[in-house]
């Protein structure tokens, strides 16, 4: 499958709750429940020659803590390895901000 990068991961808020509220339900109660990347590391990877978004990969730090591991894509489905990759997220907890729906606890 060719990638364009105007691919629609649209959902709703509605499905949104229930997808983090199915995964807080299993990953218990001190789990990390998402992260944070600033904008600029974002930027800086769309706009690599060549890059039509973003994947990421699951990873798990030294302490057992899960990552997330950001990398630009092609048009024909490649990791751009070569290029700029990004993971120091900022997890929550306990960068959540206010309980919301998506990471209420």
């Amino acid at each position: 499958m060719a990638f364009t990068g105007n691919e629609d991961h649209s959902i709703t808020l509605e499905d949104a709750v229930q997808l983090t509220a199915n995964y807080r339900k299993n990953a218990g109660e001190k789990a990390i429940k998402g992260g944070f990347f600033g904008k600029t590391v974002l930027k800086n990877i769309i706009n690599q020659k060549g890059c039509v978004g973003i994947k990421f990969y699951y990873g798990q730090n030294s302490d057992g803590k899960p990552c997330l591991v950001l990398v630009g894509a092609d048009a024909a489905d490649n990791d751009m390895t070569s290029g700029l990759l990004a993971e120091r997220q900022l997890p929550c907890p306990p960068y959540c901000g206010e309980n919301n729906v998506l990471n209420k606890d």
